[in-house]
């Protein structure tokens, strides 16, 4: 076996090291920790103001917010404003005088000026219509459901989103606990798949302009055109379901036949939904083959409620 050169040895130990530091130091930038950005201006509340990094709240150079190299500085006078008063406390008092722009709950700061200070950075996007929102109309501020001294912001979480929506939207809770519902409670589906807590053009902060198209953006498969229309279904909807929650298969408001009749007067079925009387009889079947085919739910012949392409025309059977 020949011998290597002592060099090539020694320059081969030095590249295996190299290797090593630099994969270290690679896995140590991938570690999520907490940040500790100091911005300008911002050591004099620091100072008193800086939590470590398992305390519930944090300093906001330890958040999302903590980006060195974001020229807008959104320290801690972005928001609350110089509050001079505040940090000095030139007449020693034991209870410091606020900060200029407070966001507490029982802050005396008007909420459209809280939310000016947002909106300062985060505007445009799907916030271009938040003046008009309803969330603006009743004077929420942002930080009445954004947690900003947090590293994560619970209404930005789908699987908890809703805890935060809740506190507000009770009827709707309540709704989301029945048997059929969409899948909040599970973290699969969050309020602002369907809604723009921001503000939008549609009724009810709805994603989309009109409910249709918002149910839609899931559920292309009914969106149709299709040869055989049933109106109420492209028309909106809420006519047969409750979004939020029912007791109902399917979210349906009502069970059938009682939801079809309120359309679909059951006098002029060729049959009687209940006993089946008068239905043509199925073959091979003894006695009255419409208790058969029945059984007291429309959808057991016309199953394609929501539309049909199908040769067999415009009772959607098919």
């Amino acid at each position: 076996m020949s011998k290597r050169h002592p060099f090539l040895v020694v320059l081969q130990a030095a590249v295996l090291a190299c290797g090593v530091v630099f994969a270290a130091h690679a896995a140590e930038e991938n570690k999520p920790g907490a940040r500790d950005v100091i911005f300008k201006g911002d050591a004099k509340c620091t100072g008193c103001h800086d939590e470590n990094d398992n305390a519930p709240v944090f300093a906001i150079g330890k958040t999302k917010h903590g980006v060195a190299a974001d020229g807008r500085n959104i320290g801690c006078v972005g928001c609350h404003g110089e509050s001079k008063l505040h940090a000095e406390n030139p007449q020693g008092l034991k209870d410091r005088p606020k900060v200029d722009r407070g966001f507490l709950k029982n802050t005396t700061t008007p909420v459209e000026e809280r939310n000016a200070a947002c909106l300062g950075c985060h505007e445009g996007g799907n916030r271009m219509h938040w003046a008009s929102s309803q969330h603006a109309s009743s004077d929420i501020a942002c930080t009445s459901c954004h947690q900003v001294h947090t590293q994560h912001d619970k209404v930005r979480d789908k699987a908890k989103q809703g805890e935060v929506c809740f506190e507000c939207h009770k009827q709707q809770r309540a709704e989301s606990l029945r048997a059929s519902h969409h899948p909040i409670k599970e973290g699969k589906v969050a309020c602002s798949n369907c809604h723009n807590p921001h503000g939008s053009t549609g009724p009810k902060l709805l994603a989309r302009n009109t409910v249709v198209e918002t149910c839609y953006t899931c559920h292309a498969e009914k969106r149709g055109p299709f040869l055989w229309e049933h109106p109420p279904a492209g028309d909106n909807c809420l006519n047969c379901h409750s979004p939020h929650g029912s007791n109902h298969p399917t979210l349906l408001k009502a069970k059938p036949p009682y939801l079809c009749q309120q359309c679909h007067d059951w006098n002029q079925h060729p049959g009687n939904v209940y006993s089946g009387a008068q239905l043509p009889a199925a073959v091979g079947v003894a006695g009255n083959a419409g208790q058969q085919l029945v059984l007291r739910a429309c959808l057991n012949c016309h199953t394609q409620v929501h539309g049909s392409n199908h040769p067999s025309g415009s009772r959607n059977t098919r």
